[in-house]
């Protein structure tokens, strides 16, 4: 197959319906708008959910619930992650990013606790549970909170020390 020979699927493009064609074609007389009424108007215009001066369904079912605009969502890592680190390396959102735990800087990280850490780290995240920072420091590792805004600046640093690396070489 190649870009000179494809053609599209037979039957997977239609003839717009031909309306108001004369009685004989099945789509003449009130072409498909059936008799009388707002809908066989010209220029009608029903608003979304109009149900002819019925009350609308939107209004007739209560509302319940509640939601948070203030609501902060965290990119989560799990402290059991943090094993793949070598010894006295430091985990950063970069670090992270590069080890594929986390998609993208647009969220803050989280790390979680809930495991033993055997390595001394030097963690620089957004938030931590307190079950993972104790879990960091007891191994002798340091667990600093750094601003969304600090570490996409430090991102921005390490693509650009990676670009003027590559065009010294």
């Amino acid at each position: 197959m190649e870009l000179n020979n494809l053609k599209i699927a037979q039957g997977s493009r239609h003839l717009p319906k031909r309306v108001g064609q004369g009685i004989g074609s099945g789509m003449g007389k009130t072409s498909t708008r059936g008799q009388k009424g707002q809908g066989a108007r010209q220029g009608r215009k029903v608003p979304v959910g109009f149900e002819g001066g019925q009350l609308p369904l939107f209004r007739r079912v209560p509302k319940h619930g509640f939601t948070n605009y203030g609501r902060v969502e965290f990119a989560i890592v799990h402290i059991a992650d943090l094993e793949g680190f070598e010894d006295g390396a430091t985990v950063n959102d970069i670090a992270l990013l590069f080890a594929g735990l986390i998609h993208d800087l647009k969220a803050p990280v989280k790390i979680l606790g809930g495991a033993k850490l055997s390595k001394k780290l030097n963690v620089k995240v957004q938030a931590y549970t307190k079950s993972a920072k104790a879990a960091i420091e007891e191994v002798g590792g340091v667990a600093e909170v750094e601003t969304i805004k600090e570490a996409r600046i430090a991102f921005k640093k390490t693509l650009e020390d990676a670009s003027a690396e590559n065009e010294g070489e």
